[in-house]
């Protein structure tokens, strides 16, 4: 398994806060790149390549501070449209066979996000957070009795269940081809300026019934870091709360099994919580 690292992008409602890539921003003195290698590491993923643009240098150079010079870095010229060009940019390391984790490098993250990942049933997987703050800006997953029906910030379909898209994906070897045609659709169409979710967004309305799967993982701290305020939230609610990341590694699916078992149960029981609160913080 590998994992392919879109952090292209220049970050604009940051700007006044961060200047430079978000993938180095830090928290407890690691960059966020530096905690993607090793979370990744650990979870037995040493075959990275990260999507650049924007400042490409400077992740360079953090890599060689950290002697991380086997991940490989593939640039994408026109990083200021949206990324689903930055997706068909790493089209070969997406379709390099096996499977493949897509992952957005603005996150700060438990590291069992990643060990759900590489342990799901799924062959094709999205991580799920129920807790999260209803609004426009979360990409949403919406399920109607179990199957996704919906993936997308605004919502207009039914469904009985919905969670936040941690903006994590694992993909098999046909599902990482049809994403990668789903994304080329957009560029060679002239539809550069979407997100890389919406070439998701149409796998998943194309795909049979149990080709994708999802992970829960409500109750585990992470943030997305999009704007200047993200920066405090994540220094008070999440940091302090990802000392787990100190615990051993895992070695292979069936090692963390537990992880697969306690989504089955989330499964069945996605009816019993549908009326659960909605309103409460991703980080509460």
């Amino acid at each position: 398994m590998r994992a392919v690292i879109l952090a292209a992008g220049v970050g604009n409602r940051i700007a006044a806060a961060h200047e430079g890539p978000k993938a180095l921003l830090r928290f407890g003195g690691r960059s966020l790149l530096e905690r993607h290698l090793d979370i990744l590491a650990r979870a037995g993923i040493n075959e990275i390549v990260i999507g650049t643009g924007y400042r490409e240098g400077d992740i360079a150079t953090e890599l060689s501070r950290l002697g991380k010079l086997h991940v490989r870095l593939v640039h994408n010229p026109d990083y200021r449209q949206g990324s689903v060009v930055t997706l068909w940019s790493l089209r070969e390391a997406v379709t390099a066979g096996g499977d493949v984790i897509v992952m957005d490098a603005d996150v700060l993250y438990d590291r069992r996000m990643i060990e759900r990942l590489v342990a799901s049933r799924h062959r094709n997987v999205l991580l799920m957070d129920r807790g999260f703050v209803p609004g426009e800006e979360p990409v949403k997953i919406c399920l109607a009795e179990g199957r996704i029906v919906e993936f997308r910030k605004k919502v207009e379909v039914a469904h009985d269940t919905v969670g936040e898209s941690v903006g994590f994906f694992r993909f098999d070897a046909a599902g990482a081809r049809a994403l990668i045609e789903a994304a080329r659709v957009y560029v060679e169409g002239g539809r550069g300026a979407a997100p890389h979710e919406e070439a998701i967004r149409d796998l998943l309305r194309a795909a049979a019934p149990g080709v994708f799967g999802v992970e829960d993982v409500t109750g585990l701290p992470w943030l997305e870091i999009d704007f200047p305020e993200d920066l405090a939230r994540a220094e008070r609610e999440v940091l302090p709360r990802l000392g787990i990341e100190a615990g051993p590694r895992i070695a292979s699916r069936s090692s963390a099994a537990l992880a697969s078992g306690m989504t089955d149960l989330i499964e069945s029981s996605f009816s019993a919580r549908r009326s659960a609160r909605r309103s409460c913080r991703r980080c509460s």
